[in-house]
């Protein structure tokens, strides 16, 4: 199903997003200099890729139809699952910006982007095994097949307006793997 193929393969690019970013805290850790553009870029990463691209996708198509459609068990698993998962990692991503934007080589600045960006890499890891294990079969399982063709449609659709933007964040992802892994 191609709405389902789109979204286990971002879920490649960002589990390969986790281990630069685990691979730069990493770095922070062991105490060599910290490089400000790359921490900026995997935030930027985390905001537009992983969230306004790949979870958008999740919450207007596919799980808005799971919920719409299936109801109660669906209605359980994307709002007290995935949802509350999607909402922890904005904030970890909205903290680990205002320690970029208050960044000072302190040891307390220095904690909350290892903290935040650690934190960020554990929930999305978990969050991924969830969503192609459970999440995703379910909704191929109960969806109508009717409803399902709708899905790759809007996806499709979702896929050719963004189509720049991926671009540009999976060059960004490809830099950051580069130095990091």
């Amino acid at each position: 199903m191609y709405c389902i193929d789109v979204l286990l393969e971002e879920h490649d690019r960002i589990t390969d997003f986790i281990v630069a970013a685990r691979n730069a805290c990493c770095n922070i850790i062991d105490g060599n200099n910290i490089d400000l553009e790359d921490l900026k870029k995997m935030l930027e990463f985390g905001k537009n890729y992983a969230d306004n691209l790949h979870h958008k996708k999740e919450e207007d198509i596919l799980f808005d139809a799971m919920v719409n459609e299936v109801g109660g068990p669906a209605q359980k698993m994307i709002q007290n699952g995935m949802l509350v998962e999607h909402n922890l990692g904005r904030l970890y991503l909205s903290e680990l910006e205002k320690a970029i934007d208050n960044f000072k080589h302190s040891t307390k600045i220095k904690l909350q982007i290892i903290t935040n960006l650690s934190a960020y890499c554990d929930l999305l890891e978990r969050h991924i095994v969830k969503e192609n294990g459970v999440a995703y079969p379910f909704g191929q399982r109960t969806l109508s097949n009717q409803t399902l063709e709708r899905l790759n449609r809007e996806t499709e659709q979702f896929e050719n307006d963004t189509k720049n933007d991926r671009e540009y964040y999976l060059n960004v992802l490809n830099e950051l793997k580069q130095k990091y892994c």
